[in-house]
């Protein structure tokens, strides 16, 4: 089960003002815009049938419905009798890198790059914080902000406070004691995530950076996680140059890839104003 299948995602995206949907056991999310009506996205569905997408259409006479699927997913008849199209570009992470947890730990830090364990050697004693409580995230939000360039992406205060609401305990906001570097980790079923992160020029330099990603792999395998998901690396499908630093950092804990298929999307010209 992919993180945004789960209830605490549902939850969250509840939180940040969509409209949760489920049938047929998968979630979808849906947000009403003015004039044009409603705009649907299913992502990484286990199961895709006729059945949900004729209950979708019916319920809310969508302008467009985005798919994004997972391994597995049967969507071939989505393109052939739905008229749905293959997008130009992904919405999700369209491939990442992943870590078998049910290794022991001493296996998992010997399969580590070399470059890896040598920042990690660096920087064992180092003290990270665990932002526990929802007043804390206030701080870790301004951390960030002042830590990367303005042209960067950085969630409001209210995401990351959804985010705890919403996945409690399966949640990890950890930082540095100076709070020039941060990470969010996430659990939802046998799959913890490194959702997002951030480094300041003067914590790059440090190689802190390692050590809070090895600590959200200890506290996911103490969380009873089979899987550590990097959550995206560079696909060159559609290259994207700026992906290429990260991606280098994380393959230096491992370098099993997972590739998914394209994002789908069909637009309902003749419901863009349909009244409802």
């Amino acid at each position: 089960m992919d993180i945004r299948q789960s209830s605490s995602y549902a939850r969250f995206m509840s939180l940040e003002g969509w409209t949760v949907d489920k049938t047929e056991g998968t979630y979808s999310y849906i947000k009403k815009f003015p004039l044009i009506g409603h705009f649907i996205k299913i992502q990484r569905p286990a199961v895709i049938t006729p059945k949900l997408i004729k209950t979708l259409e019916d319920k809310y006479h969508p302008f467009q419905i985005l798919i994004e699927p997972s391994l597995n997913t049967d969507y071939n008849f989505l393109l052939t009798d739905y008229g749905f199209r293959k997008t130009k570009s992904p919405y999700l992470p369209s491939k990442t890198l992943t870590i078998d947890l049910t290794q022991m730990e001493e296996k998992l830090y010997s399969n580590f790059k070399k470059n890896c364990r040598y920042a990690l050697r660096k920087t064992k004693n180092s003290h990270l914080t665990n932002l526990s409580l929802l007043p804390k995230i206030y701080e870790f939000h301004k951390a960030w902000k002042s830590s990367v360039p303005f042209t960067r992406y950085v969630p409001s205060r209210k995401n990351l406070r959804n985010l705890k609401k919403s996945f409690k305990k399966n949640s990890l906001f950890l930082t540095t004691q100076d709070f020039t570097a941060g990470a969010i980790f996430l659990k939802a079923g046998p799959t913890a995530y490194y959702w997002q992160a951030f480094t300041s020029n003067k914590a790059k330099k440090s190689l802190i950076q390692y050590q809070i990603v090895w600590q959200g792999i200890l506290w996911a395998k103490e969380k009873k996680a089979k899987t550590f998901d990097f959550e995206g690396i560079y696909d060159n499908r559609y290259p994207n140059k700026s992906w290429l630093g990260f991606t280098h950092f994380k393959k230096s804990f491992g370098d099993k890839e997972v590739i998914f298929p394209q994002s789908l999307s069909k637009t309902y010209f003749k419901n863009l104003f349909y009244k409802t």
